[in-house]
């Protein structure tokens, strides 16, 4: 064993025993935070490798800094205010001496002797940071190994302070050192509730072979794959819940169907379709056994429902409208939003998902479309013109129970399909924002908008968990 080794080896008990002590005083603390409203405040230094692992660092680094801040949960310190001396493991902390008390009443009481590295020059300004994100990564092995913490930097000891402390191994290469960078961002935002989005897949239509096909991607935008191969129009993915299917209309046999393939194998799945001129905007039920769709029926596209092979196939809507669009409620099996021009512009209306107790969510203006509900159930995603052109299709959410919409986007293109992130925090989207439409994520809020795709035209994108 040579030295670098020993002193990986030497550090992995302490640093374990200490993570699991702390983790559990620190929880409630950050729960309190959170549940308060506010934001904390988090630094996250750049860490440095020893050996053959520097020179992965520069990615490790920029992943990290991306998984916590895109999180929306923590407020970044800017790097540019850090102190000089960042620390890379507990020992760098060196704690200042107490002054001696004045002996006369009255005389101010000098500071404390700074020694070295302390909490206070990351709690207080210009830091003014809640939380300290550091650590170091060395090689093990033939292994990248990180060592990473995070102190809560308001405590008076980094006994008190530190909430995790805990090893992580990759590979020793760039894709190593970005699994280590997200797994640690992932425990460092379960701290504060927030859920990492690492796993998670995006299924969309893209045109960029000549042909619209459903591709998936990463959460980030990375792996892009073509899933279906059929040469014709493929569009409208839906995704099971337990992400082992992908559900989708396809004009490849001529009339519309719905097929399904497995995530896992790219094999086609059986579903029986009826026989009609439309079948598309296919939706999974919360528990994985029925489909959801809509179909020309009579001359008029309505709501149905089938089991997963397509069998017991049945209507649920029967009105002389168009209704498209069902979408079930993730927390409550017997709700869903669906689109219908039963009112005479296409709104969108919550009801059972057997059809009945219909309500209108949208004011009657403009056309809606493309609704999705959020992981909790509670607000809900949708496209609106709003009493503008038709065309000009803005983001929107609104809470169920106050039915106030809330506007995302304006003035930014034509902006489509949202669709909430597993986390609940995140959205999806399509927007036309020059010749072509592409991919875009964005906090709920409407902030922190990033572009996903480039290639070609990349429409209705739908965020799933990865396969469970």
């Amino acid at each position: 064993m040579n030295t670098k080794q020993f002193t990986i080896a030497s550090t992995v008990g302490a640093l374990l025993i200490a993570g699991a002590a702390a983790v559990t005083g620190q929880q409630s603390d950050i729960n309190a935070v959170i549940t308060s409203g506010e934001r904390p405040s988090i630094a996250v230094i750049d860490f440095r490798g020893t050996g053959d692992a520097q020179r992965l660092m520069t990615g490790f680094n920029a992943t990290l800094w991306d998984e916590i801040s895109n999180a929306g949960v923590l407020k970044m310190a800017a790097k540019s205010v850090y102190p000089l001396e960042a620390p890379q493991r507990p020992q760098d902390f060196v704690p200042p001496t107490a002054a001696v008390a004045p002996a006369r009443r009255g005389l101010p009481v000098p500071a404390p002797t700074r020694n070295g590295p302390w909490l206070t020059d990351w709690s207080g300004p210009p830091v003014s940071a809640n939380y300290l994100a550091f650590g170091y990564t060395g090689v093990q092995d033939g292994r990248l190994v990180l060592f990473g913490w995070l102190y809560n930097v308001g405590q008076p000891d980094v006994q008190s302070a530190q909430v995790i402390g805990k090893l992580y191994f990759g590979a020793l290469d760039a894709d190593g050192a970005k699994k280590v960078a997200r797994e640690f961002a992932a425990d460092v935002l379960q701290q504060f509730g927030a859920k990492s989005l690492a796993g998670t897949k995006i299924y969309f239509v893209s045109d960029r072979t000549g042909a619209k096909e459903i591709w998936s991607m990463d959460y980030d935008g990375g792996n892009q794959r073509r899933i279906t191969q059929y040469n014709s129009t493929s569009n409208m993915p839906a995704v099971s819940p337990d992400g082992k299917l992908v559900a989708f209309t396809t004009y490849a046999g001529g009339n519309p169907q719905l097929r399904i393939h497995s995530v896992e194998t790219g094999r086609r799945m059986p579903f029986y379709n009826p026989v009609s001129s439309v079948v598309e905007t296919p939706e999974f039920t919360p528990d994985g056994k029925q489909m959801l769709f809509a179909a020309a029926i009579n001359g008029w596209v309505q709501l149905c429902v089938a089991g997963v092979d397509g069998s017991n196939f049945r209507r649920i809507s029967n009105v002389r409208a168009i209704e498209v669009s069902p979408k079930v409620n993730p927390k409550n099996a017997s709700q869903m939003l669906f689109i219908s021009g039963r009112g005479g512009g296409q709104q969108l209306y919550m009801s059972t998902t057997d059809g009945t107790d219909v309500q209108r969510l949208t004011s009657g203006e403009g056309d809606v479309a493309n609704p999705s509900w959020s992981p909790n159930g509670q607000t809900i995603a949708f496209a609106w013109t709003r009493g503008y052109e038709p065309g000009n299709f803005n983001l929107f959410v609104m809470d169920v129970a106050k039915r106030t919409p809330i506007q995302l986007t304006q003035g930014t293109g034509r902006n489509e399909n949202p669709w909430w992130a597993p986390d609940g925090v995140h959205l999806v989207f399509s927007s036309k924002r020059g010749s072509t439409t592409q991919l875009y994520t964005m906090l709920a809020d409407g902030t922190n908008v990033k572009q996903l795709t480039t290639q070609g035209n990349n429409i209705q994108p739908v965020w799933a968990n990865g396969v469970n």
